[in-house]
């Protein structure tokens, strides 16, 4: 996917989405897997996340609102990664099946850079 592309879907005003859109046009790195995969597993995947990360202190942003729309997602999901410059955030980008949609987004702190 075109990084302009990508930008324009970053449009939303949630923390993570924000920030995500910051470290694209700040050089950092971006990824979109082919393939889809369904919601259901994935809203389970990333609530065990959630919860690890609170356990363990780990920033993140706009985690609990995606699990929440992934868990009301209905059709396949397409998943994306922006990584900051820096490595010290990365982020995960929920898509439409044809990639034209945000779906959610959501980041982490890395702890280890």
């Amino acid at each position: 996917m075109e990084r302009e592309l990508l930008e324009r879907l970053l449009v939303g005003n949630d923390e993570a989405s924000v920030a995500a859109l910051a470290a694209l046009r700040c050089g950092g790195s971006h990824v979109l897997w082919e393939g889809t995969t369904s919601a259901e597993p994935l809203a389970l995947i990333y609530g065990r996340r959630l919860r690890h990360t609170r356990r363990r202190g780990i920033e993140t942003t706009n985690l609990t609102r995606a699990v929440e729309l992934l868990a009301r997602q209905q059709q396949q999901v397409r998943l994306g990664e922006i990584r900051t410059a820096d490595g010290s955030w990365t982020f995960m980008l929920f898509l439409t099946e044809d990639g034209s949609r945000l779906i959610a987004c959501t980041g982490v702190r890395r702890t280890c850079v």
